[in-house]
């Protein structure tokens, strides 16, 4: 009944609606530990350690250490996942965690106690960009898979450069175009094995691949167009590099036959022959590893 209402009032507005009362909805039935329970410190630390490790390389590109004495701002904190792990291995000066996600948050809480981590967590509002952060206050800004989940980012990433102290850094990771995720489970598992998929084009199909097939917005980009937008916030950026999801480099096995179907994209099948592989056969494109895990460094000048 209400959303028939609002639907009378809003007309072509609707999306809108779904934007901001179904994504946090979506977002507090759904989080990174499942919301798991942790009942020790050694628990908690041991599945940071295990995560982590679904994606060889990337703790290296988002770090926990090395931040000491920073007012850190974790954006998108979920259930507290990277603020454990920057206040056990860093001493930040402030820890702060922002999330749409009410219950993620209490779930932060908790662990953050279980810790003895201190930390201001903030509910972020789903119809509004701002960060309730006052201007040049943090040095540092994490944000893990985060804003390509968000109808407007380049509102938040303005926020980013608003909060951000003159010379403040910041990471952060989106899902990356140029990766297997895209160009083999999407392209040939989903889109051609799986006829639930044979009709949406490539995007709208990865939509329904990342973070469960009901997620309300899911994008990629390719390190260009990211950089693109970063930039035109104002901030200094630079692509850092991607990580391979372990469940990606399971797949590698698939190519030759996905490179056989004629139905799979040009685009697609020319991405796939011009991979290379390391020593330890992770795949890169044009000397940047195919993950679905790109990461990009910020700096406001």
């Amino acid at each position: 009944m209400l959303r028939k209402v609002v639907k009378k009032i809003l007309g072509n507005n609707l999306p809108f609606l779904t934007s901001v009362v179904e994504v946090r909805k979506y977002w507090e039935d759904h989080n990174v530990t499942q919301h798991k329970e942790f009942l020790t410190v050694a628990e908690s630390l041991n599945y940071l350690d295990w995560r982590n490790d679904q994606y060889p390389g990337y703790i290296e590109l988002m770090p926990h250490r090395n931040f000491d004495n920073l007012t850190i701002l974790d954006y998108g904190c979920g259930p507290g996942h990277d603020l454990v792990g920057l206040g056990t291995f860093s001493k930040p000066k402030k820890l702060i965690g922002a999330d749409v996600s009410r219950v993620s948050l209490e779930e932060s809480k908790k662990r953050l106690n279980m810790h003895k981590i201190e930390a201001d967590l903030i509910a972020i509002d789903p119809k509004k960009s701002q960060i309730e952060i006052p201007e040049n206050s943090v040095d540092y800004i994490n944000c893990s898979g985060v804003l390509h989940h968000i109808d407007d980012e380049k509102s938040v990433i303005k926020e980013f450069h608003r909060i951000l102290k003159p010379g403040g850094t910041g990471r952060i990771m989106i899902y990356n175009y140029d990766s297997i995720w895209v160009h083999l489970y999407v392209a040939y598992t989903k889109k051609i094995c799986d006829p639930s998929f044979k009709d949406l084009s490539l995007k709208q199909a990865f939509t329904k691949t990342t973070d469960g097939i009901n997620c309300p917005i899911a994008k990629c980009y390719t390190p260009e167009e990211f950089i693109k937008i970063l930039q035109e916030s104002g901030f200094e950026a630079k692509f850092c590099g991607a990580a391979a999801s372990l469940f990606e480099l399971s797949l590698i096995k698939d190519i030759p036959v996905a490179l056989m179907h004629q139905d799979l994209p040009a685009e697609s099948r020319k991405f796939l022959l011009d991979l290379t592989y390391d020593s330890k056969l992770i795949p890169s494109w044009k000397n940047n590893v195919a993950g679905i895990d790109a990461v990009f460094e910020i700096r406001k000048l």
